[in-house]
């Protein structure tokens, strides 16, 4: 903001001189200070837990922009930080990426910081928005206002659709072809895919593992047989025989529609797979649970697709027993508030929890102060991980606020990690399969 002096002071970024005015007129060596002063208070800061956009650097904008073109449209930010106009932009861009978070990159770079990155991509001025669509179309600069509405909506325009127009023709065939992809029905009121569903449709894994329908409501014979009554509708068909029938019921928002279809899309589409002897079949979800539950246990059977393969952090929480259903929404909420926040941005948490009962290896290696706690492992490279500090008199307990409390200190930069001495992890607890017709391992 605008330093303070006897005569002007400072509010938030904006300087007031009401009494000062007529002072101003005397004194216009002291109103040009003042005004000069005011200029340079003008900075560009793009904040993580406050601003959507994804800030990159030169050394970065190959890994997350260029090498997914081929999939992927993005936008990028050239900027100066002591810019006027560059900062009076910024909560404009920011309304573009909240508008297309997690369908489109909506990236920006410091021409300050990066003054040869800029030059290299022929930046005169700032702001420049540059657009960059799916290969083979090039790059290129937007030229129309440097408003929300118009970029996004350009952008929007640009992802790719591979959803596929349902009529009363080829209804029963899309349905079941390829019997392994669930698929994804939009009934609309609109004559062509909204952004959210092309975006869906064009995401990485649900390209491969999904397919999307767009049924428009004139298509009256598919609307009838799915009974649809209101629009937007969102309808899933899975199964060998397309026999398992579930409707959307939550936000019609990307993030939401993702999270609902990739339930789905992770668990193998609920197929039956038949034991060794061929006689006890079973569902994919059955064999793997861990795939579609929000907070699942850490295992020896679940531990590689929970955390130790893939990319991001896994947030641990440490119990001695099973966890109730209280801690679990806990968690499930901490677990999408996090997940809301840190979205495009580079940063990934998977939440999971561990009987320290059942794994007393990992009980040592933890070495928590008091039961429950919670650490966050980081399992790539360099084995390491963060623990709750519970105060020096055991005062600060494992709940909502002091695993919040964690968090911040871990996506600060703040946190303290420890390495896995001599960077192996323990050995894992080997638990007997339940009798027959028992309940199985989670």
């Amino acid at each position: 903001g605008c330093l303070p002096t006897p005569l002007f002071w400072a509010a938030d970024s904006f300087c007031v001189a009401a009494w000062n005015m007529a002072l101003a007129v005397m004194l216009p060596s002291v109103a040009f200070l003042t005004t000069a002063l005011c200029a340079a208070g003008a900075k560009v800061e793009i904040q993580p837990m406050k601003h959507d956009i994804q800030q990159i650097q030169a050394s970065n904008f190959d890994t997350v922009i260029g090498k997914f073109r081929d999939t992927s449209v993005s936008s990028l930010w050239f900027f100066n930080e002591d810019s006027k106009q560059d900062a009076a932009f910024l909560d404009e861009y920011n309304k573009v990426a909240g508008d297309l978070k997690g369908m489109a990159k909506v990236c920006a770079i410091s021409c300050t910081d990066f003054p040869v990155f800029c030059k290299k991509n022929d930046v005169k001025e700032t702001p420049t928005v540059m657009i960059y669509p799916t290969n083979p179309i090039p790059a290129f600069a937007f030229q129309g206002k440097l408003e929300s509405k118009p970029i996004a909506g350009k952008i929007s325009k640009l992802l790719p659709d591979y959803s596929v127009m349902v009529t009363a023709e080829n209804a029963d065939t899309f349905v079941t072809t390829e019997p392994s992809k669930p698929k994804v029905l939009l009934f609309s009121d609109k004559k062509s895919p909204p952004t959210i569903w092309k975006a869906l449709s064009s995401e990485t894994v649900f390209r491969r593992t999904v397919k999307f329908g767009f049924v428009s409501k004139e298509s009256s014979d598919v609307v009838q047989k799915y009974k649809v009554k209101k629009f937007p509708s969102v309808h899933m068909q899975r199964g060998a025989k397309a026999e398992i029938k579930e409707e959307y019921k939550g936000e019609m928002k990307f993030g939401a529609l993702k999270d609902w279809v990739n339930l789905h899309s992770e668990s193998g589409s609920g197929f039956e797979v038949k034991s060794a002897g061929g006689q006890t079949a079973e569902s994919i979800e059955d064999a793997k649970p861990w795939l579609v539950q929000e907070v699942p246990e850490l295992t020896a059977k679940s531990q590689q697709d929970i955390c130790f393969k893939g990319e991001g952090l896994c947030v641990i929480y440490l119990k001695d027993g099973a966890i109730s259903q209280g801690e679990t929404d806990m968690l499930e909420g901490l677990s999408k508030k996090f997940t809301s926040q840190l979205s495009d941005r580079g940063a990934k948490m998977k939440w999971m929890w561990l009987n320290t009962a059942l794994e007393p290896a990992y009980k040592e290696l933890f070495n928590p102060a008091q039961l429950p706690s919670t650490v966050v492992f980081n399992p790539h490279k360099r084995l390491r991980f963060a623990s709750l500090d519970h105060g020096e008199e055991g005062e600060v307990k494992g709940d909502k606020n002091s695993i919040t409390n964690l968090m911040d200190k871990v996506l600060g930069g703040d946190a303290r990690f420890k390495m896995v001495p001599g960077q192996k992890l323990p050995v894992w607890s080997q638990r007997e399969a339940a009798q027959k017709g028992g309940k199985k391992e989670l």
